[in-house]
């Protein structure tokens, strides 16, 4: 089976005419799947094959079974062709205030209980976890997401009113390295100290300048890290002591939250959290390298229906 044409395409309309042939498609996922170009069987590890092309479907010489390319992949068990998820994936990968399930199963013909599940399918693809620590100059701030007051139905409103007022809203915790300029984010339980000061501590080297708002809960750090403050009574700016870029995260964030998502349960949050910060990590690149970023992360990751409507499952 020879390669994928490497004249890949530059916009959505390209895209979805590039990859309306099941056999591109095909050739694109076995690419990413497989970068030696050398098929495995998932059964039993054979590299003797034969390409079906009539099936799209490899077929082991060893231990005659057949198989698919979405074998070990975020595309697993779907029944979905390849040229829908592609698209999908492209929407995902570039649309700056996300797609909702709803507008992208009227843009596959699919349900949006189907388009739902393959978002959340690609979002899983683009979580990239790493034990490498930031360093250099790192800015860190926190953030609430939830409903609006306004929002809500009278009775819930009223019982809002009478509380703190943060009641039933997630806590967000964000650094940003300005060298790299990318943004890590994780849900927190409490702004307490013990909790945002751990979370620094795992993710930024000792030693590096550390940016951060007045908030109690970061005083103490001065020891481990060079601790600069920005009180936003004051100012939002002084000098080189700010958070503006991780702030503009944040209102990207809530953009695509309360204009496309407009709900979003928190035991999903985390993965709204992995797409906003991909898109916003790989602002710089081209729609085509950002979508290939995302196709080269499908591989050896699977979430099944179970494990994302189950509440463990964040």
């Amino acid at each position: 089976m020879e390669t994928v044409n490497s004249n890949s395409p530059s916009g959505l309309m390209t895209a979805i005419r590039y990859y309306s042939d099941p056999l591109v498609c095909v050739k694109e996922v076995a690419s990413v799947k497989w970068p030696k170009g050398e098929p495995v069987c998932p059964r039993c590890g054979g590299k003797r094959h034969s390409f079906l092309k009539t099936r799209l479907m490899w077929k082991c010489l060893e231990c005659r079974k057949q198989y698919s390319v979405k074998v070990g992949t975020i595309f697993e068990d779907s029944p979905i062709g390849l040229d829908k998820w592609l698209c999908a994936m492209w929407m995902l990968a570039n649309c700056k205030n996300g797609v909702s399930s709803y507008e992208l199963g009227r843009a596959l013909e699919v349900t949006q209980k189907t388009a739902w599940f393959m978002l959340h399918r690609i979002r899983y693809a683009v979580h990239h976890g790493t034990i490498n620590k930031m360093s250099g100059a790192v800015e860190a701030d926190e953030t609430f997401i939830g409903g609006a007051a306004r929002f809500m139905h009278a009775n819930k409103r009223a019982e809002k009113i009478h509380g703190r007022g943060l009641e039933g809203k997630a806590i967000v915790f964000g650094l940003l390295d300005r060298e790299t300029g990318k943004v890590r984010t994780t849900v927190v339980s409490s702004r307490k100290k013990k909790n945002l000061q751990a979370e620094i501590r795992s993710m930024v080297t000792a030693g590096a300048a550390l940016y951060t708002d007045a908030l109690k809960s970061y005083e103490g750090l001065d020891s481990e890290y060079a601790h600069k403050v920005i009180d936003h009574a004051e100012a939002y700016v002084d000098g080189a002591v700010h958070t503006n870029p991780l702030e503009n995260f944040w209102s990207l964030l809530k953009r695509a939250i309360k204009g496309t998502y407009v709900s979003v349960e928190p035991f999903h949050l985390f993965r709204y959290l992995d797409e906003q910060s991909f898109r916003f990590n790989e602002r710089n690149e081209t729609d085509s390298e950002r979508f290939h970023k995302v196709l080269g992360s499908v591989a050896g990751k699977r979430l099944t229906w179970d494990n994302l409507t189950s509440q463990e499952a964040g």
